[in-house]
């Protein structure tokens, strides 16, 4: 019997407190940033998919922006009205009670609502609060925040918990299918279909899932002049001649919640970010570097959720619609045995691919919210022992973050490049249909 060893590896972690206090709006800012890393470390260490991940994060910054809309709405507008099916929340602000405080309190129920590990999130949240008295914070002004913030996160579960989630729980397990040229599990660990319903799910801003649906990739063929086989040898062709950057890149990207290690008769595994929790993670680099106010961080976090949300709800969609088979399985079935890519193929159909839809969706964002020309260095994967990364402007990012999957074995370029134009079109369709600022503001 094979044993399973979980190793956990978390963010870095470094306490408010220090030899001085802040002012109240950047200690409520840095209180926030902290909350979300929290949040990020209990979805890692829970183990979530990055489509689960993505929901966790989109419901828990709306109540937060939302939250913080209370106490000054004349910047800022309700995503209420915005986003499908959000009603406008009855709540205003309640007086003693202070916004970042009651956004993070917010952010942290509806976290704590949606993860497995809810005695981990809620030691995380005590020693958030403690840092806020040892700030000077008085324990009334932190009841009332938090007596806040959780009537938001209320208002705002009571919305999620229609977004067809709990029916996909109760749908049966997905069976692969037995059609040449159809995705089907790959080694080590031969895992189950992740999210093979995950299209059903409600969109936030796309008119549905299929709204952008890609054209069909290439024609199952295992044809050595077909373009199927060509796109499968550039992946074995490119994976066997590896520079020492492009093998960094692809490890920088791998973002592999679960990576399952194979030694003898013993399997362990080791969590790591999602896609999604890496972007998120630039986010608050990038609101730290502009020393972004509170609300425009929020905004920040918010805008890039929902364009995750979307953007997988949209690819995952395209994935069981297509259903193709991974580059592994096909090279080690007709092109050679011995070959396998250097990052672990996740399990799910290969086309398009989903760091190239959430990445691009994600940049168009952020460059309109932030700018086009915005360099920022990402030190994400510091605790994963890789070095950090210097980027010119998002899209760069997501550029990097495209390419790295043909780089690590586990896509075809047809699915990369596609993938990239269901983002971009996933980020403008967001951008259409949601405005945070109000007109001229």
């Amino acid at each position: 019997m094979k044993k399973v060893l979980l190793i956990l590896s978390f963010l870095v972690y470094v306490p408010l407190s220090g030899s001085g206090k802040t002012s109240d709006e950047v200690f409520e800012r840095l209180l926030f940033h902290r909350a979300q890393e929290a949040l990020t470390r209990i979805i890692v260490g829970d183990i979530f998919s990055p489509p689960v991940a993505s929901r966790i994060y989109v419901y828990a910054h709306v109540s937060a922006y939302e939250t913080l809309l209370l106490f000054r709405p004349g910047t800022y507008q309700s995503l209420a009205g915005q986003l499908r099916d959000l009603p406008p929340s009855p709540l205003v602000a309640t007086l003693g009670a202070k916004p970042g405080l009651a956004a993070t309190e917010a952010l942290l129920t509806v976290g704590r609502s949606l993860v497995f590990s809810e005695q981990l999130l809620d030691e995380e949240a005590r020693s958030l609060w403690d840092q806020a008295r040892q700030q000077g914070y008085s324990t009334t002004a932190i009841e009332q925040s938090r007596k806040v913030g959780q009537q938001m996160a209320t208002h705002i579960m009571s919305w999620a918990a229609t977004d067809q989630y709990k029916q996909t729980r109760s749908l049966r397990r997905y069976t692969p299918l037995k059609k040449e040229g159809s995705w089907l599990p790959t080694p080590p660990g031969y895992m189950a279909a992740v999210e093979p319903y995950w299209g059903r799910i409600r969109t936030l801003t796309l008119d549905s899932s299929a709204q952008f649906q890609l054209s069909a990739p290439p024609a199952y063929s295992i044809q050595p002049g077909s373009a199927f086989y060509k796109s499968a040898k550039e992946v074995l062709e490119a994976g066997t001649k590896l520079t020492d950057e492009q093998r960094l890149i692809a490890n920088y990207w791998d973002c592999n919640p679960f990576f399952l290690h194979t030694q003898g008769h013993m399997n362990f595994g080791s969590k790591k970010l999602s896609p999604n929790g890496h972007w998120m993670s630039i986010v608050g680099q990038v609101a730290r570097q502009t020393h972004a106010s509170i609300y425009k961080t929020s905004a920040a976090y918010v805008l890039s959720a929902i364009a995750m949300f979307d953007g997988f709800i949209s690819c995952w969609k395209d994935k069981y619609t297509f259903n193709v088979i991974r580059p592994e399985t096909y090279i080690n079935a007709h092109m050679t045995e011995s070959w396998k890519p250097i990052l672990q193929t996740p399990p799910f159909p290969e086309y398009p691919s989903g760091h190239s839809v959430i990445s691009s969706a994600a940049a168009v964002v952020l460059t309109d919210f932030f700018g086009k020309n915005v360099a920022f260095t990402d030190s994400t994967e510091i605790p994963y022992g890789l070095p950090p990364r210097k980027f010119t402007s998002f899209h760069q990012a997501a550029e990097e973050a495209a390419i790295s999957r043909l780089y690590g074995g586990i896509h075809y370029r047809e699915a990369i490049e596609n993938g990239q134009k269901q983002g971009l079109a996933v980020g403008e369709q967001v951008l259409a249909k949601v405005r945070v600022r109000k007109a001229g503001k």
